[in-house]
């Protein structure tokens, strides 16, 4: 392995390394973000779509317009049945069948 490529990996594996320490760093400052299409019916913390005041107003798990404070970092991690990716979104999207499991 030349010295080039070495210290390529090197810079690969420490950028990965800083990039999951400030995700686990902004989790564990309390830090949260907007996490579209992850809460479940009636435990929404917000925007639920026309028709709803606001938390606890979801109608359905995993509603595309209803959000859930989650760890800053984890939203397009968390699991949502409706979105598109198969993950929580930062905005409220257009929902697709719920995925069965």
């Amino acid at each position: 392995m030349s010295t080039t490529t070495r210290t390529l990996a090197l810079a690969a594996a420490l950028g990965s390394a800083l990039a999951v320490s400030a995700t686990a760093h902004a989790a564990e400052d309390g830090a949260k973000e907007k996490c579209f299409g992850v809460a479940l019916a009636g435990k929404n913390d917000c925007a639920a779509g026309a028709g709803t005041s606001c938390a606890g107003t979801s109608t359905r798990d995993h509603q595309a317009d209803a959000w859930k404070l989650v760890p800053a970092g984890t939203c397009e991690t968390t699991e949502s049945k409706t979105s598109p990716t198969g993950f929580g979104q930062l905005a409220a999207f257009t929902p697709v069948a719920p995925k069965a499991g």
